[in-house]
């Protein structure tokens, strides 16, 4: 087996973001230090695996402070035998020059902002607690620290957002030594305050030109799209997240935190009260069928080889059309393919699952 990737779920939060339907909770200094004890004991229940990519997600895994995600990290050097790319999310409001020093000395290389605009209005809209002074302060201050491997997260098809408001931020980041940019089209998710406001959002032919904007304007800054939402400058991609897209194996811990080892899937459930007490992870099944494993590969740019010539005599119209790009037996789409993935990626497992 291929090494695997750790993905540890930290569920706090300084405050609800308006758009989000993560698992996260209010920041609780007792309640995080029995969390951390409850990680280190699951982290020990997996030793044995060896992995080569780290990633603290959340919430916002920098609210548990140095201690205990020094704690974490010399965890996971322990019974993954870890070394590799260590990747850690945070919010700007929630570094200072001092923790960002501390991080790259305990061992992460990686470092990922939820940014989301550089825009006090969009910002506020979305609930996010830093201003883009703040934003820009904390990148840069991340960099000073010694961290060469920074992402930022921008968020496209805002309400009122328009080519040249969605411009001005894109500017911002690209002037910024950031090597990695993920871009995320908004996703109304019931039951959250915004979309309980019930915002006019852009149109289809809005959206799309937001996001091939995007796609064009990265690409000439020197951000590769390789996922659907994710550029990179040269030797930059997530290699944690490529474990997922590619089929690798991952170990997930914590409260809502997915895994795939041995081919097989697993949740742990959306409770930190469960969590806690040691809760088992429900098994999902099986992973790496042929349906799971187009709608995963085919969300990189370099796409899929297929062996059954039927898939790719049944997408040459799409490939008229401007969405997909095939190569001998290798089939990708293009950024307005990404567009509509959901509705390619159908088709594809619709052709493959028909006989030569």
């Amino acid at each position: 087996m291929s090494k695997a990737g750790v993905y540890l779920h930290i569920p706090f939060c300084g405050r609800k973001c308006s758009y989000c339907d993560f698992y996260s909770l209010p920041a609780d200094q007792s309640q995080m230090e029995t969390y951390t004890a409850a990680l280190e004991r699951d982290i020990a229940r997996s030793h044995g695996i060896e992995a080569d990519t780290l990633y603290l997600g959340g919430g916002t895994p920098t609210l548990l402070g140095e201690r205990r995600l020094r704690r974490l990290m010399e965890a996971v050097k322990e019974h993954f035998s870890f070394a590799g790319e260590a990747t850690i999310e945070a919010n700007p409001e929630s570094v200072t020059p001092g923790l960002l020093s501390a991080l790259f000395d305990m061992g992460f290389n990686r470092i990922s902002f939820g940014v989301q605009s550089m825009r006090e209005e969009e910002l506020s809209l979305l609930r996010r607690r830093h201003t883009p002074q703040r934003a820009e302060q904390a990148i840069l201050a991340a960099y000073e620290a010694g961290f060469r491997n920074i992402s930022a997260d921008v968020m496209l098809a805002l309400p009122k957002q328009t080519k040249e408001t969605l411009g001005y931020t894109l500017s911002r980041f690209t002037a910024l030594p950031l090597t990695h940019i993920s871009a995320y089209l908004l996703q109304l998710e019931e039951g959250t305050p915004l979309a309980d406001s019930h915002p006019v959002l852009p149109d289809e032919d809005e959206t799309a030109a937001l996001y091939l904007m995007t796609v064009d304007t990265l690409q000439k800054a020197g951000f590769r799209q390789y996922e659907i939402s994710n550029f990179a400058k040269e030797g930059y991609p997530c290699r944690h997240n490529l474990k997922y897209w590619q089929g690798e194996p991952y170990v997930g811990l914590g409260a809502a935190a997915h895994g795939c080892i041995e081919n097989r899937r697993y949740a742990y459930p959306r409770d930190i009260k469960r969590y806690l007490t040691g809760a088992p992870p429900e098994d999902l099944g099986a992973a790496g069928g042929f349906e799971e494993t187009v709608m995963l590969r085919l969300r990189l740019t370099e796409g899929m080889a297929f062996q059954n010539s039927r898939v790719i005599a049944g997408m040459r119209p799409c490939e008229e059309a401007g969405l997909v790009v095939i190569e001998g037996n290798r089939l990708r789409l293009t950024p307005r393919g990404f567009l509509v993935s959901n509705l390619l990626i159908g088709r594809v497992v619709e052709l493959g699952g028909q006989k030569e």
